[in-house]
Formats: C-alpha cells, structure tokens, sequence
C-alpha cells in the first residue's frame, strides 16, 4: 500500500513541522522501514532548531549514546541566538505580558506603534525582533509561545507581506497544537487575505492556494464540521481550478468527504466529473471506485476498488484517525466510508436492475455475512436509502418498482444543484468584497 502514499506529494506543499505527523503516523503503520523514517526525521529536523530532538533520534537509528560534534556545536548556536533574540524583544515582550497596557492597544496600528514609541522607547527594531524571536521559538518547537508572538505582532506590523508570513506561522502552530477551532478561525482569515490580495503573479495566488488546501487537510479531518468545509472550499471554482492545476492528488480527499457526508451527495455529480477529466494526472482506489460505480457502470471492478480504499484509508495519515477505545482501536471514517460506498453501490445496482437475487447483491455490495444477516443489513439499507425497493423474503429477492420521474420532480432536482452552484458562486464574489473592505 506503499504505493498510495502521498506523503511524497503533500510534503513538499506543507511547512517542514508540519511533516512530523505524517512521518509519525507512518512510523507506527510500518509502511516504510524504521530506519528509513528515522533518517527522514533527521533531514527534516536539521532545518530546524529542534537539536536536542534531533539528537535522540539519531542516538535511536545509530544505537548510541554518542552525537556528531556538529549537533552539539549547532546546539550551543541556537541557545545563544535565542538569548539574543530574548534580549533585543525583552522590551516589548514585558509590555505584552502587562494585561493593563495591551488593554491601551487600539486596532490602528500607527496608534500602537506610536504609543510604544512615545511611552516606552520601543521602536521598529523591537517589533522586528518580536517576529525573529516567534519564528525562532516555532523553529524551536514552542509552538504556543510562537502562536501568542505572532498574534501580537501582527497586531502591531504594517507591512503586509511580513503579516501574511506571520498568519501561516500562526496557523501552522495552531495545527501543530491542535486547537481546531482555533485553526479554522486563521485558516478562513488567510484563505481571506489569498482570495483579495494582489500578488505579483497569478502563479504566486495559485500557490498560496495549493498550500492553503494542503494545510487546511490537517483541520478538515480533525474539526468537527470539517467535511462540510473541505467540500465548500474544494468545490469553489478558483480551488478546484488549483486542484486541476497542479494538486491532482488533493482529489483523494475531497472525493472521501462526498462519500461520507451523506448531506452533500448533490456534489457527487460534479466530482464524477472532474474525476474523469484528471484520469489521465491522476487516479488511486477511491476516485477509481467512484468511476467503476458512476461511469462504467462496473459492479465488479467497484468491488475490488472498495477492498482497495480500506487499506488506503487505514494507511492515510489523514483519513486513518484512530481512536482508542478500552482495548479496542477504531478508525471511524473507514466505517463511514464503508457504509456509505455501499449504499452508492445498491442505489446504482437497484436503479438498473428489475429483479435481484439478494446473494448476489451481498456479493457486489461485499459484505461477509450469512444470507440471513445480509437479508436484514439489506432491510436497513433499504429503509434509510430514497429506494422504492421491495423485498421478498420467500424468493429472496429485491424487486425495484419502476418510476418515471416527471417533469415537476426533474425541475425541483435541477434547481436543488442550481442552487448549491449560486450560492458558492455568491459566496466567491462576496468573501473577497467584505474582505478588501475590511481592510480599508
């Protein structure tokens, strides 16, 4: 299942830090040799400052307790430049820590800086340093210490191109710490300032949006309401033009959250869609299933595809969440996916079939189980599916009334996807307008 891994094609897309979880999570499936990950770890971490991190991993791959002289020298580098750093924002540090000055800050930032100015003596080098000492504790791993500096340094920096830098450092500490809620909240303000800033080129806004969906995969998989937001952002025309671009891989997402948010089957047509345009860039289990089942019609070749996506799920830093439960490990989505895959598998099978012989339905649906536990899985299936299905229990067999839809009902159907596209088309010319208003 190597194979299907992304990590080589997400990696490149995401902050150096925030790899450390892909590689942890393929550590523990055991995709890749230990080694191999361990090496990996360290070429990752040798851009960074976590050298005592470092150390242990390569006192674990080599099997010592000894360490290159140049981790230690590179050691005492960064606490040396972190007491620097410390030193030159100390001013401006001790007045953020005073929660009756920050009340005197205003949300005019030439107020603020010339209040600090006049009142305290801290100038521009101060808020410099401020952003050298974020960066440098992010680059340390403190993580939460970062997040608070740059959130305070953005509130005080006048120059656009430093904020937005500080916006994703804020964003990916916030990731790396798992506040999700949190995460959305930077997520939404930085997909705000991608959508109406002027870059200095087209290609530029192309690749802030490709880093923005690849980051924003941590969040849509952990919040809450993440299945909905990755299919709102993904489906908007300017993301999915980024995905068509050069993010084909992205797909392998978006088309899992179709699948397992039962709310947003309307989108199914249209991921078909570009599913099939981009089969010549890209294609793995789960967009091959959705092409079995929507464009071959293929019951078979969707079987083996839907054995296929489980253990592309499993070994999907993304998409195998596990949750410990007693002694018990789950992975959710997959039981969703599950579930639902099989569902599209019986609508698409009852709507081209009369008569159907519930062996062979539990056959193409996969389902492991003895004739009378498929006869009552089938039931349920019917009773929560929009199906007009009828079973007989004697014969054993489903039996599929026929339906001719009239024009009324294919009316109100075309209006129900009209009226999704309207409103993400609304929403794309909306966000932008309030946004460059609000900077203003």
């Amino acid at each position: 299942m190597a194979d299907y891994d992304l990590t080589s094609r997400i990696a490149p897309h995401l902050d150096r830090h925030l790899v450390f979880p892909l590689l942890e999570f393929l550590q523990e499936r055991e995709l890749y040799a230990d080694d191999e990950i361990l090496k990996a770890k360290i070429q990752l971490l040798s851009q960074t400052n976590m050298v005592d991190y470092a150390m242990d991993i390569h006192k674990a791959l080599y099997h010592t307790e000894d360490v290159p002289q140049e981790m230690v020298g590179r050691r005492v580098e960064v606490v040396a430049r972190l007491k620097s750093l410390e030193e030159l924002a100390a001013p401006l540090i001790s007045f953020l820590q005073n929660a009756s000055l920050v009340q005197e800050l205003r949300p005019d930032k030439q107020y603020n800086i010339q209040m600090l100015h006049d009142r305290f003596q801290i100038g521009a080098d101060q808020i410099e340093a401020l952003y050298q000492y974020a960066k440098f504790q992010f680059e340390c791993g403190n993580y939460s210490g970062a997040a608070d500096y740059l959130y305070q340094y953005r509130a005080l920096c006048t120059n656009s191109e430093r904020s937005l830098s500080a916006l994703w450092g804020k964003l990916a500490a916030e990731i790396l710490m798992q506040n999700w809620d949190t995460a959305l909240e930077e997520l939404n303000r930085l997909k705000e300032i991608i959508d109406s800033k002027s870059f200095a080129s087209p290609l530029n806004q192309l690749q802030n949006r490709i880093w923005l969906m690849h980051w924003s995969l941590f969040i849509f998989f952990n919040h809450e309401n993440g299945r909905n937001g990755i299919i709102d952002l993904f489906f908007q025309d300017r993301y999915l033009n980024a995905i068509q671009t050069n993010a084909h891989h992205l797909l392998r997402y978006v088309a899992t959250a179709v699948i397992v948010n039962k709310r947003r089957r309307n989108m199914l047509k249209e991921l078909v869609k570009v599913i099939q345009q981009e089969l010549h860039s890209y294609k793995d289990p789960i967009t091959e299933f959705l092409e079995c089942l929507y464009v071959n019609y293929d019951f078979d070749g969707a079987q083996t595809k839907l054995k296929e996506c489980e253990q592309v799920i499993l070994n999907d830093p993304f998409l195998g969440k596990r949750i410990e439960d007693s002694n018990f490990t789950t992975v959710p989505l997959r039981e969703e996916f599950l579930e639902n895959a099989r569902l599209f598998v019986f609508e698409t099978y009852c709507r081209i079939h009369r008569c159907i012989d519930i062996s062979v339905l539990a056959e193409k649906l996969n389902l492991n189980m003895s004739y009378d536990e498929a006869l009552v899985w089938i039931t349920n299936l019917i009773r929560n599916s929009k199906l007009e299905a009828k079973i007989d229990a004697v014969l054993g067999t489903v039996t599929m009334p026929i339906v001719h839809q009239n024009v009324h009902e294919q009316i109100i159907e075309a209006m129900k996807n009209l009226n999704m596209r309207t409103y993400l088309l609304a929403k794309n010319i909306v966000e932008p307008a309030q946004a460059a208003q609000a900077t203003r």
